[in-house]
Order: structure tokens, then C-alpha cells, then sequence
């Protein structure tokens, strides 16, 4: 399995306030992001996999109000999480 316990325990740690950290804005996002770049090679391999496709889509829009959740109540917490995950250019 591509993500087991304790790799998302590392996720938690290093964007969270702790491993079992799993609520907070950052650690979700953070493991969105990993979710998607794994989705995202499958689908560089497997073009016509229309299911995962659509689960990808699911997961960016959900990364996507989350991120902007945490634009709306902390604008430097935002700014700090893009900038660790390097999700703009």
C-alpha cells in the first residue's frame, strides 16, 4: 500500500503539532497533497482510469476550500503551508 500508518504519521508530524495531529488545516492539506501527487502518477500511467481521475478531482477541490479556510482566519499560516509544500510557482 502506497500510504501506510507510518508514513501519514510522518506527514502528521513534520505539518501538524504532533503525529496524532490529524485535524488541524495544515496536516490535511499536507496529506491531500501527497494523496494527489501519488494519484497523479497513477494517472500518467493509466490514462484512461476515469475513477481515479474523477477521485483526483475530489481531492484538489477539497485541498482547494481547505486552503482557502485557512486563507480567510490566518493568512501567514496560509502563506507559510504553500510555501512548505511548494504549491505555487
Amino acid at each position: 500500500m502506497y500510504l501506510d500508518q507510518a508514513k501519514k504519521q510522518e506527514i502528521f508530524g513534520k505539518y501538524g503539532k504532533s503525529n496524532s495531529d490529524t485535524g488541524s488545516v495544515e496536516s490535511q492539506v499536507a496529506l491531500f497533497s501527497y494523496r494527489i501527487a501519488h494519484l497523479t502518477e497513477h494517472l500518467k500511467k493509466n490514462r484512461k482510469d476515469y475513477s481515479t481521475e474523477r477521485a483526483l478531482t475530489r481531492l484538489v477541490g477539497k485541498r482547494r476550500s481547505l486552503l482557502d479556510y485557512l486563507y480567510d482566519i490566518d493568512i501567514e499560516r496560509y502563506r507559510a503551508l504553500i510555501k512548505a509544500l511548494g504549491l505555487r510557482k
